[in-house]
């Protein structure tokens, strides 16, 4: 049984005193045992995360990382720097590095490779543009994107490995795939694992990323391929990202 994942991103938002009301409000708060609660956060306050977090039930991790351990890369950050602040998980993908920073499949994969090789958990983004679904292309996209790493890594390092599908058309627009959309992409992405291993695929964690929040996560949540949920603007509000957490129990 995969027990639920709860991923908040904060993008490039937060604060200092925002951790700290993460900190303070986690520390006793009432959340399932069984469901494990991670945020991303901008690096800059990983290291007050490592200090306020400590002792709370929740991880925390970074929203992405260079592909080398270190050089010439001024502006980048690697893994080996995430693990020093304590960060268990790294996003890798997420559609708007993909847009914005023109990250494409090979270095979605050599960012994934990077941070197992030091021991992170990669929280892996796949998902469609509304262009591409209403062209009915979202499992040709999706899938390619799943196989590009799953392809690229040997099977003990696909068993670190978590998928996020996320719907472009539905981030932060407050447009959410209804539960069977977003079920019926789950689904189809635990099917395809199936031809690398049938028993990877029974433990493979999909999470669920598209203006989730605490009115839509336990229907979302119910759906027995959504393994938890990556929350971006809902991640920043103490009360309702903790509302979705305890919903995942």
């Amino acid at each position: 049984m995969r027990s639920p994942l709860i991923a908040g991103n904060w993008k490039m938002n937060g604060s200092l005193a925002l951790v700290e009301q993460f900190g303070e409000a986690f520390a006793d708060a009432n959340v399932p045992p069984d469901v494990s609660i991670a945020l991303m956060l901008p690096f800059p306050y990983l290291a007050v995360a490592q200090r306020a977090l400590s002792g709370t039930p929740m991880a925390w991790g970074g929203q992405t990382l260079h592909d080398q351990r270190s050089g010439a890369f001024t502006g980048e950050v690697s893994g080996s720097m995430l693990v020093e602040f304590g960060a268990r998980y790294v996003l890798i993908g997420h559609s708007e590095r993909r847009a914005m920073f023109h990250e494409d499949d090979a270095a979605v994969l050599a960012r994934v490779s990077a941070a197992l090789d030091v021991g992170l958990t990669p929280v892996v983004c796949v998902g469609e543009t509304l262009a591409e679904r209403e062209a009915g292309r979202t499992e040709d996209v999706v899938l390619k994107q799943v196989d590009v790493v799953f392809s690229g890594i040997d099977a003990e390092a696909r068993e670190r490995l978590v998928i996020a599908y996320e719907p472009v058309w539905a981030i932060g627009t407050g447009k959410t795939a209804s539960p069977d959309q977003a079920q019926a992409i789950h689904a189809s992405i635990r099917a395809h694992v199936e031809q690398y291993s049938v028993a990877l695929a029974a433990g493979l964690h999909v999470l669920y990323g598209g203006s989730m929040k605490a009115a839509n996560a336990a229907e979302l949540l119910a759906q027995p391929d959504i393994d938890g949920g990556l929350i971006g603007g809902a991640s920043l509000q103490v009360d309702e990202f903790l509302a979705i957490c305890q919903s995942a129990g």
